[in-house]
Parts: structure tokens; C-alpha cells; sequence
């Protein structure tokens, strides 16, 4: 994984000092709550429902050992409530799926401290927030998928060194969201971003980038349409310069329900891309911005180097395939089947001999969705350092993975995983499901989303009736910024208010883009809101009506487009009891 350099460090800590200034003349009055507010936003500080929140990025979803203690340090000193209405609350993090954790207790006092604990590990918030190029994402299996033709992450990092504090979009008209992914597979939900970046090679071999640009979930779900079918990899940084500067000058800033990147992709149509063509054709022909843009061979290379696997481990892995090929039956047959079940959901291959990937599940009854203790991040912390060179992945769906384990250890890191609680085998399935934090804790949301998660995790806990039930992505957000992706879901679940009650919209069809899931598309609408307790009822008669009406071996996407929404609406509207939903 990548390094930081000694640049990288003073960056880190001169923005932790600048900060510590800022909330220092804040909380000594010189500074407004309005003066202060963009200058936090831009350190990942959000002001949520009870208690300040922290953002911490998670470059391309990689972190060593070291920094996931970190994590668990900030989670243990600082993210706790020690008196007033909430004591007792906080001491955890929770993973975005956007490969982001965030803190929910942290005293505004402790912010400055918080960011000094995190520059020691080469963590900070900066760009997690506010209207700029956010977080850079990319495929959990990055660099070690089979089917992937380009590893991507140092293109990642190459797109993080140059977005990070561009001055030209530090304030752009809204948020913004990139994609990349080196697959053949889309595992990165690329059409689902303002910008979708998918490595490819041409007819001679020559990498580059397709790209598309103006997805988004929120009030407009949108898939992104593709703006270039191939951009060589030397001149991407020209491109999305190009996208940017468009947006940055036409797109919207009097309504920020419309300033998405995606309304103005849809508005504008072949006059988007024509004027983005014209800035990437000026750019290009800039020999002082094309030379200061232009990615070089000598500086991807440099890049690349971090990103090879720890020093021996392949080699190590290459001499050890033989043996764990040749592991004895009596040791495979000892072993229970539990183990199996586990092994067939979060044992993934790999493209080196003798490895494999592992998901670490955060989905299980009695903790919310993607919440981990300070105790747990310690223990995938040790997970990581036995099983995996020291390295954690953090994926989309809210899940930890370790990218480095050898096939030989995997009876191993079983044992090792259910003794910290990591064990669940329910990758994939239905209690795998993805949850904002919802009104429990955000200010913007509009309904609760923990207890909904806590009901479905406590209510189908039968490891036969999951496998059953089979592959189903359930998504759950508690309001239209659509964080906890509803809208990708096979089944969605969208809280809203209605006359100061929370209700949920229920959807069916929605997929992320991976192959087996179809298209990448939005999950349409069953009909009327359901009442607070009647939406999981609701899931139960969608599921029932699945188990019911399938054909031998078929998935529940297949058994919707062949049905239609028409049976499912019909399980659903029979579970309500309420008898006037409000409009």
C-alpha cells in the first residue's frame, strides 16, 4: 500500500495545526459558528443531532495495522460520553460505503487533538466533507482480483495527490464523488459516481480509462452515462480537469438540490460533452498545462512501487501453494461445517497462487451495520498483522477485508476471526446489508434506520434459511441523501417524514452494477410509505413471496423481472394495518 512521503506528512500536519488555530479562535468567540463551519467542513468536523462528527478518509479503502489502531485509540480516548444525557455513548466507528469511518462522540474541545493522534498515523478528514472532490474510491479486491486487467489503485493515488487542495475546486457547486475501478467486473459501483473511471486496455495493449460522468443517487437517482470510451492513461488528469472546470463554471449554485454534476449531464446532453471535449482539447494543447497534467511513465512507476506486494510475500506465498494444495484429508475433513459455510461466503481468489481474500463481516445482531468497537478495530488490527502483510481493506458494503491470506491459514483465521466476532458466514446474504446511521445520530436524515437493521439482523439469524433465501442486497437509508445507496439495492428501504411520523418507502430491482446483479439501475418504488411497524413486515411478505414464486435455483433479481413488481406489491400491501397514509 502506498507510503506517504515526507511531503505528504508535513501536509497532514500543517493542516492539523491550522485547524487546532481555528478551533481555538472559535471557541475563545473570535470566530463565528458561520466563519467556523466551512473551515471544519473541510476538515471532516460535521455538527450531527447530539455530538459533533469526524469523517476520516480512507484513501482507495486500504490501511495498515498501525493506522487501524490509531483508529481504535481515537475510538477508545476520544469518541466518549462521559456525563449530560448521552453519557456512557460512543467508542466506536463506523464504515461508510464510501471507504470513509466516522466518529459520532467526539467533544469539539478534543478536535484538534484528535487530528494531531491521526497525523501520527498519516490519517486526517481532509476533503471528507464540504463541496469538493471527496474520498476516491475503487474495488475492495483492487490489485489482487483475478479478473482485473489494470490494477488501479496507484492511478487512485495519483488522482488523490492531484485533487487534494486544488484551488480551483475547492468550492465547486456540490459535492463531488469519483469511481475506478481495473476489473472486468464492476465491483466499484462506478455509474452510481459523478465520475466512473474503468481501466481498460485497447486493441495494442495500451492502457486507459473509460469514463463516465453524472451518476448519483439522492432526489434524482441517475446512472452515468459513458462521456469517452477510452482516455490514455497519461492524459486522464487532463480529462477530468476538463470535466471539472465545465462544471465548475455551468453547473448550478442557486438551488442545491440541482447542483449535482448529474443534473447538469442530464440537462445539457451532447452540449456538455462537446464543451468538455473543447477544454480537454485546450488543455491538451497547452504545452505548459499539458506538461504540469500529463501523467509520465517515470512517475506512475514510482507510484506503482508501493503498491507491490510486502517484500518476500509472493515468493513466500509461490513456495508454500504446494503445500497448502496438499494439506491432508484427514485435517480438511476434521474440520466442522460451520467452517465451510464461512468459507464458501468470505473466502474470495486471488491472483497470486497459495492466497486468497477474506471479508471480516460488521453485520451482526446487537451492533449496527458497519459499527466497529475500539476493541474490534484492535482485533482486526492483530487479524491483519498474523493473516494479511499487516494490511485491511475496507469495502463499500460496510465490511473490513483482509487482501493477503494464505489458502494454508484459512482453518486458522476462522478460528481466530469467530473468537473476536468476526465470524458471521453471511457474506452476500441478507443480513450483509449496508445502513446509514440514520436519525439516531445524523441531523439530516428523516427517519431511523438501527432499529429497522436491528430488527432484520435479530429476525433472520437461521444460517440455513439465509442460504436459502440466497444472494440479497438489502440497503437502508434514512433520507433522500441516500447514503446507506437504497436506491442500488435489490431491496431498498428509504425513510421519510410524514407530518413528523417516519415512514419507509420500499423499492425492489436495484442493482450496483456487478455483473451477476445486471446493469447498474434504480430499484423502483412498491407504492405507499409503510408505518414504522410495518416495514420489516413488509420485507418479510417480499422475501416470503420470493421463496414462494421461484423457479429451482433462481435469484431473486431474475424472479422480480419475471414477475413484475405486481405479486410483491400485492404480499406488501397486506401486512399494512395503518389506515390513512399521509401523502
Amino acid at each position: 500500500m502506498y507510503r506517504y512521503s515526507d511531503f505528504d506528512r508535513r501536509l497532514i500536519r500543517q493542516r492539523a495545526a491550522q485547524f487546532r488555530d481555528q478551533l481555538r479562535r472559535h471557541l475563545a468567540g473570535q470566530l463565528s459558528a458561520d466563519d467556523f463551519r466551512p473551515l471544519r467542513l473541510q476538515n471532516g468536523w460535521y455538527v450531527q443531532r447530539h455530538a459533533p462528527m469526524l469523517r476520516v478518509a480512507i484513501p482507495y479503502g486500504e490501511l495498515s495495522s498501525r493506522q487501524l489502531r490509531t483508529l481504535a485509540r481515537v475510538a477508545r480516548e476520544f469518541d466518549r460520553v462521559t456525563d449530560g444525557p448521552w453519557a456512557g455513548q460512543g467508542g466506536f466507528g463506523h464504515f461508510t460505503t464510501r471507504q470513509n469511518i466516522q466518529f459520532n462522540w467526539i467533544p469539539l474541545a478534543r478536535a484538534a487533538d484528535v487530528m494531531d493522534v491521526l497525523a501520527e498515523a498519516d490519517l486526517h478528514g481532509i476533503q471528507t466533507s464540504g463541496h469538493c472532490i471527496r474520498n476516491i474510491t475503487t474495488d475492495a479486491l483492487a490489485g489482487i482480483a483475478p479478473d482485473e486487467v489494470v490494477d488501479p489503485r496507484p492511478y487512485c493515488e495519483l488522482l488523490r495527490q492531484w485533487s487534494t487542495l486544488h484551488p480551483e475546486f475547492a468550492f465547486l457547486p456540490r459535492k463531488f464523488k469519483i469511481a475506478v475501478t481495473g476489473a472486468a467486473d464492476d465491483r466499484a459501483a462506478i455509474a452510481w459516481h459523478d465520475i466512473g473511471l474503468q481501466l481498460r486496455r485497447d486493441a495494442n495493449g495500451t492502457v486507459g480509462f473509460r469514463v463516465l460522468a453524472g451518476g448519483g443517487m439522492g432526489r434524482t437517482p441517475l446512472i452515468a452515462p459513458e462521456l469517452r470510451a477510452f482516455v490514455p492513461w497519461q492524459e486522464i488528469v487532463l480529462y477530468l480537469e476538463a470535466i471539472l472546470r465545465v462544471y465548475n463554471l455551468f453547473g448550478r449554485r442557486d438551488n442545491l438540490y440541482k447542483a449535482r454534476l448529474k443534473i447538469l449531464v442530464k440537462a445539457e446532453g451532447q452540449r456538455f460533452v462537446d464543451a468538455v471535449e473543447a477544454e480537454y482539447r485546450a488543455l491538451r494543447d497547452d504545452d505548459a498545462l499539458g506538461a504540469q497534467l500529463r501523467l509520465t511513465e517515470a512517475g506512475l512507476a514510482e507510484i506503482q512501487a508501493h503498491f507491490a506486494p510486502a517484500p518476500g510475500w509472493a515468493a513466500e506465498t509461490r513456495s508454500t501453494a504446494a503445500s497448502a494444495a496438499t494439506a491432508s484429508v484427514e485435517a480438511t475433513e476434521a474440520l466442522p461445517p460451520a467452517y465451510w459455510r464461512w468459507h464458501q461466503r468470505h473466502v474470495q481468489a486471488h491472483r497470486l497462487p497459495g492466497l486468497c481474500a477474506v471479508t471480516l463481516t460488521l453485520k451482526r445482531a446487537g451492533q449496527p451495520p458497519g459499527d466497529a468497537s475500539a476493541d474490534q478495530l484492535d482485533a482486526a488490527a492483530d487479524l491483519a498483522d498474523r493473516f494479511s502483510a499487516g494490511e485491511v481493506r475496507v469495502t463499500h458494503e460496510q465490511n473490513l477485508l483482509l487482501p493477503w491470506v494464505r489458502e494454508a491459514d484459512l482453518p486458522a483465521l476462522w478460528r481466530a476471526a469467530r473468537a473476536v466476532g468476526f465470524g458471521a458466514a453471511n457474506h452476500g446474504l441478507l443480513t450483509d446489508l449496508i445502513a446509514c446511521p440514520g436519525g439516531d445520530l445524523c441531523s439530516l436524515a428523516n427517519a431511523r434506520t438501527l432499529p429497522i437493521a436491528a430488527a432484520v439482523l435479530e429476525r433472520y439469524q437461521e444460517p440455513d434459511e439465509l442460504e436459502a433465501i440466497g444472494e440479497l442486497a438489502l440497503h437502508v437509508s434514512g433520507c433522500m441523501n441516500s447514503c446507506g445507496h437504497h436506491h442500488s439495492g435489490h431491496i431498498g428501504i428509504l425513510g421519510v417524514d410524514k407530518d413528523g411520523s417516519e415512514w419507509y418507502q420500499l423499492t425492489l430491482g436495484g442493482s450496483d452494477g456487478q455483473a451477476r446483479h445486471g446493469p447498474a439501475r434504480a430499484g423502483r418504488v412498491v407504492g405507499p410509505a409503510f408505518a414504522a411497524d410495518e416495514i420489516v413486515d413488509a420485507l418479510d411478505a417480499v422475501v416470503a413471496t420470493y421463496l414462494e414464486q421461484r423457479t429451482p435455483g433462481e435469484r431473486f433479481l431474475d424472479t422480480l423481472t419475471r414477475l413484475g413488481l405486481e405479486p410483491f406489491r400485492t404480499a406488501t400491501d397486506a401486512v399494512r394495518h395503518t389506515t390513512a397514509v399521509p401523502a
